[in-house]
């Protein structure tokens, strides 16, 4: 099956943000169902949910009572439902007390660089899966290097650019054009620069959406 002249996928998302990745593993499965594969195109696009997050980050429940006035229980509820749908796609969910929310402008600064490269999907996945699934803060330098370097990307050249006030506006600059294009919320997945769809969908809908003429 053919996407019929659509071969362009962006992705306005945050790192931390859960219902991203599992909008995207459902995408993943469409595409993977549809046969796709070969003539699909994602770019990810930054979109910070905390822009203003101390550079430290913040303890989890604390900053979701500060942002949203979530309870324990209500956190608590939320977060065995991101496990049991994490696992209907085949990503797990390891959420722990001391879990933090980070800031994430230099991991939006690190996909960026990673674009060029061919990497930018598969390093976003690595760093999403470091923050969900394996305990680690994304607000240290030397965990984004970490992650870098395990692509073989280039971690001396990323942190220089973390570091690089152009690099820092480039940023800020993509951001605020997704704003006035009028995304308020993620995931927002842009087919084929026609064709928005806000939210975590089915994976059949993704489907209906691919398979359009």
């Amino acid at each position: 099956m053919k996407m019929a002249g659509k071969n362009k996928i962006d992705i306005v998302s945050d790192i931390v943000c859960p219902w991203c990745i599992v909008a995207y593993k459902r995408l993943e499965k469409a595409i993977e169902d549809l046969g796709l594969q070969e003539q699909i195109e994602i770019e990810w696009h930054a979109f910070e949910l905390n822009p203003m997050m101390p550079a430290e980050g913040q303890n989890l429940q604390e900053h979701l009572s500060q942002k949203y006035g979530t309870t324990l229980a209500q956190g608590k509820q939320s977060r065995e439902q991101l496990k049991q749908l994490g696992a209907e796609v085949d990503f797990k969910f390891d959420f722990f007390d001391e879990m933090r929310m980070p800031n994430t402008k230099n991991a939006h600064i690190l996909l960026d660089y990673a674009l060029p490269f061919g990497k930018q999907t598969e390093f976003n996945l690595r760093l999403v899966t470091a923050h969900f699934s394996e305990q680690k803060d994304l607000s240290d330098p030397q965990i984004l290097a970490q992650e870098l370097k395990a692509l073989g990307l280039n971690a001396e050249e990323g942190l220089e650019r973390i570091n690089n006030t152009e690099a820092r506006k480039l940023i800020d600059t993509k951001e605020a054009h997704w704003k006035e294009m009028g995304i308020r919320a993620v995931p927002t997945i842009i087919f084929n620069q026609k064709t928005a769809l806000t939210g975590a969908q089915s994976i059949d809908v993704y489907k209906k959406l691919l398979a359009e003429p």
